[in-house]
C-alpha cells in the first residue's frame, strides 16, 4: 500500500463523515468549473482526487473497508451526489468505481494488495473498457481484443473505440479473448504507460466532454500476469456484471433528482402555467423515490450472481434509464425559454440525460437482454 493510501486509510475519522465531505468538495471545488466540465471539456481530476481522498470510491470494497462490509447503496448514493452537480465527474466517479470491483471480485491477490488501495483512493485515476465486452456478450458486436500467452503474461493486439477517465498516468480494466476465441476471456488492468499503447482523441461530444475519453489502441502491448484480474473471464464476468451496472443508477438518480429540483425552482415563478405539463416533480419525485428503494433494496446482496438477480437489476437499469429522459424533458419544459441558455442547467441536464439512455448498456440493449432472458 503506498504512503498516501495509508495516510487516507488510517485517518481514525476517515470511515465518518464521508457525505459530509463529499457535499464540500461539490460545493467548493466542483460547483466552480462545472460549466467549463461541461463546455470546455476541463478534465476535473483534481475534484477526483479529492473524491477519491474523502472515501467516495472505496464503499462498495469490503476488502478495502475496515468493517469488511460492501456498502453499494452508499456508494450509489455519493455518485448520485456528484452527478446530481455535474455527470461528467459523476461518469467519472462510475469508471473509477466500476474498476475497483474488478479488481475486488477478481482473483488475483497482488492487485488487491497493491492496485485496490490506490485505485480506491484517488491516487491512481481509472476508467473501464468493458463496453465492447458487455455488447459482444449481448451478442450485439464481436469483441475487439484479442490476446495470446506468453511467458509471463499475454501480448495483446485490437482497438477500443471509446474509454473514458484515461490519461498516460491512468489504468482501466478490460477483457480480450485468448486467439480471439469469445468462449477464452481474460480479464487485465492495463496500465495506459504500457509500450505499445496508445490513447487517440477520436470524437467530440454534445455532453460528458470532460471525461478524457479516447480510443485505445493496442499494439502487441505485453500485459504481465501480475496485472491479469481474472484468467478465468467467463466466471469473472459472472460475478462483476451485478456491480458493474448496479452502480450506475447512481448517474441516474442524481439527473433525475435534479431535473425534479429544477421543475421546482420554476413553480413561484411558472407554476400557474406549468401546471398544464405532464411528469410534474411530485410525480417524478415518487418515481425516483421508489426507484431508489428498489436500488437499495437490490444492492443489499451484490455478490448473488443468478440470472434472476441480474434479470432484477437489468430492469432497474432500464427504468431508471427511462425515467431520466422524462425527467429531464420534463426540467426543460417547465424552465421554459431561461432553460435554453446556453449555460442553463435545464438543458445541460437534458444533453446529459441522453448519455444515461445510451451509454452501455443502453435502453435498447437492455430491452433486447431482458427480452431474450424472458
Amino acid at each position: 500500500m503506498s504512503q498516501l493510501a495509508e495516510d487516507v486509510y488510517s485517518d481514525p475519522d476517515f470511515y465518518f463523515g464521508v457525505e459530509e465531505k463529499v457535499d464540500e468538495i461539490i460545493e467548493n471545488s466542483l460547483k466552480p468549473i462545472t460549466v467549463d466540465v461541461d463546455l470546455e471539456g476541463r478534465y476535473p481530476k483534481e475534484v477526483l482526487k479529492s473524491l477519491g481522498q474523502s472515501g467516495a470510491f472505496m464503499q462498495h470494497l469490503s476488502s478495502i473497508r475496515e468493517d469488511g462490509f460492501c456498502d453499494m447503496g452508499e456508494a450509489i448514493k455519493l455518485m448520485s451526489k456528484v452527478s446530481h452537480e455535474c455527470l461528467s465527474t459523476g461518469f467519472s466517479v462510475w469508471c473509477q468505481d466500476a474498476c475497483a470491483w474488478y479488481i475486488e471480485v477478481g482473483s488475483n491477490n497482488y492487485l488487491k494488495e497493491n492496485m485496490l488501495p490506490k485505485i480506491s483512493s484517488g491516487e491512481i485515476l481509472a476508467g473501464t473498457g468493458m463496453s465492447n465486452t458487455m455488447k459482444a456478450y449481448a451478442d450485439i458486436e464481436d469483441l475487439r481484443l484479442s490476446g495470446e500467452k506468453v511467458d509471463g503474461g499475454y501480448i495483446v493486439n485490437g482497438s477500443l473505440p471509446w474509454v473514458s477517465n484515461l490519461g498516460e498516468d491512468h489504468m482501466f480494466g478490460t477483457l480480450f479473448a485468448i486467439d480471439g476465441d469469445k468462449d477464452k476471456p481474460v480479464m487485465a488492468l492495463v496500465d495506459c504507460s504500457s509500450k505499445g499503447f496508445e490513447l487517440r482523441l477520436s470524437a467530440h461530444f454534445v455532453a460528458l466532454e470532460g471525461t478524457r475519453t479516447f480510443a485505445c489502441i493496442f499494439n502487441d502491448v505485453f500485459i504481465p500476469d501480475e496485472m491479469i484480474i481474472d484468467h478465468d473471464g467467463k466466471s469473472f464476468m459472472k460475478k462483476a456484471r451485478f456491480g458493474m451496472i448496479m452502480l450506475q443508477a447512481g448517474m441516474a438518480a442524481g439527473n433525475i433528482q435534479a431535473c425534479i429540483d429544477i421543475c421546482k425552482d420554476n413553480e413561484a415563478r411558472l407554476g400557474h402555467v406549468n401546471a398544464y405539463l405532464d411528469d410534474r416533480p411530485e410525480e417524478l419525485q415518487e418515481e425516483l423515490d421508489d426507484l431508489l428503494d428498489a436500488c437499495i433494496a437490490l444492492a443489499e446482496d451484490p455478490y448473488d450472481t443468478s440470472d434472476d438477480h441480474f434479470k432484477d437489476v437489468l430492469q432497474l437499469r432500464l427504468t431508471a434509464g427511462e425515467l431520466t429522459l422524462r425527467a429531464s424533458q420534463s426540467a426543460m419544459l417547465h424552465a421554459g425559454a431561461s432553460g435554453y441558455l446556453i449555460k442553463a442547467k435545464a438543458q445541460r441536464k437534458l444533453r446529459e440525460s441522453y448519455f444515461v439512455a445510451i451509454v452501455t448498456p443502453a435502453i435498447k440493449h437492455l430491452r433486447k437482454q431482458l427480452a431474450e432472458m424472458a
